[in-house]
């Protein structure tokens, strides 16, 4: 297990990098956990990544990854059926349907053409 104070002592992040990290993150749970539920999907976890941002003098910690049902789990709010990458890991079959509905939930597949494309549906 690596700790802030290894991180710190090998240089990888400064404590300040690590507010920035912290605070990121809360924002990214707040909005996701915010997102899927207004969708019927119910977020269990999540792993994200950060970067650096280099602008001339500046260095800035930025979110360096996806989104995805590969970076969460991600289950059906009312079934808890698995729509994520755990379909993969525990071979329960469905997986491409599994994304696609998570998808559809968030209005970003076009099922007929380009003018079908719409917002996230929100679920009485």
């Amino acid at each position: 297990m690596v700790t802030e104070e290894h991180i710190t002592a090998f240089g990888w992040a400064t404590p300040q990098d690590l507010d920035d990290i912290v605070a990121l993150t809360l924002r990214v749970n707040d909005f996701l956990f915010g997102l899927f539920l207004g969708c019927g999907i119910k977020l269990i976890d999540f792993k994200i990544e950060f970067g650096r941002l280099y602008e001339e003098e500046m260095v800035r910690i930025v979110l360096a990854d996806e989104i995805s049902p590969d970076s969460c789990r991600l289950w059906d709010l009312r079934t808890n059926e698995k729509m994520d990458k755990d379909r993969f890991r525990r071979d329960l079959g469905k997986v491409e349907e599994a994304y696609q509905e998570v998808a559809r939930r968030l209005g970003i597949l076009i099922d007929q053409g380009p003018g079908d494309v719409r917002g996230p549906t929100t679920l009485q």
